[in-house]
């Protein structure tokens, strides 16, 4: 079995406000990873960290991230899939994010979800709806919902996740750092070091923040 992860995100600013208000949840944002240090990690958001006008689908970075929003908490999820389904998923997001210019943010889809009504519009989705549609075509279906209505919420809802990490961006960062000073150290004379090192930093995160 092989894993992706989904990591859920608290930050501050005037629109995660009214989105936590609607969703009467801390967690107002997802992102979608293929490792469990979000090294490989996209998302319907922000181009640029500092600015909140400018939004479609990216390739995150944790550390601009922090820059930008240093009081931001994360909740790091792993989801288990097969190998096909990993390879399918990862196969998708490369793809989009050659073409990332060509999708947005589905700002004119809010007042739908705020009524449960599906929509789509072409290549125009939500950080959520995004997700929702690339699991419910590879059979992970989070939520009953049509994809395009699906929020943080269902994400955080969602029963088939272990909770991997909980705790300030800040930390996580400190922590995936560390491992990955710790897999260069060991060079290349043991191939499964990195592996060990992964299992790790998965201890020392759930050893700190429960799990």
């Amino acid at each position: 079995m092989e894993h992706i992860y989904i990591a859920l995100v608290d930050t501050p600013g005037l629109f995660a406000a009214l989105i936590r208000r609607f969703l009467k949840q801390k967690y107002i944002h997802v992102v979608i990873s293929m490792d469990e240090k979000l090294e490989e990690a996209y998302s319907f958001g922000r181009r640029n960290p500092q600015i909140p006008f400018f939004a479609g689908f990216e390739r995150e970075n944790k550390n601009k991230i922090l820059q930008a929003f240093p009081t931001a908490d994360y909740m790091v999820c792993e989801l288990t899939c097969s190998r096909q389904q990993k390879e399918k998923i990862q196969e998708q997001l490369r793809k989009d994010y050659i073409r990332r210019w060509h999708y947005h943010y589905a700002v004119p889809g809010l007042p739908f979800i705020v009524c449960g009504i599906p929509f789509y519009f072409k290549n125009q989705y939500t950080c959520s709806s995004y997700i929702a549609r690339i699991l419910n075509e590879n059979h992970i279906r989070i939520s009953k919902k049509h994809f395009s209505l699906v929020t943080p919420k269902d994400f955080y809802l969602y029963s088939d996740k272990k909770v991997i990490f909980e705790g300030s961006l800040k930390e996580f960062v400190r922590l995936a750092d560390h491992a990955v000073m710790s897999e260069k150290a060991v060079g290349t004379g043991n191939r499964r070091e990195p592996e060990k090192n992964d299992q790790r930093l998965r201890q020392r995160v759930v050893a700190a923040y429960g799990g």
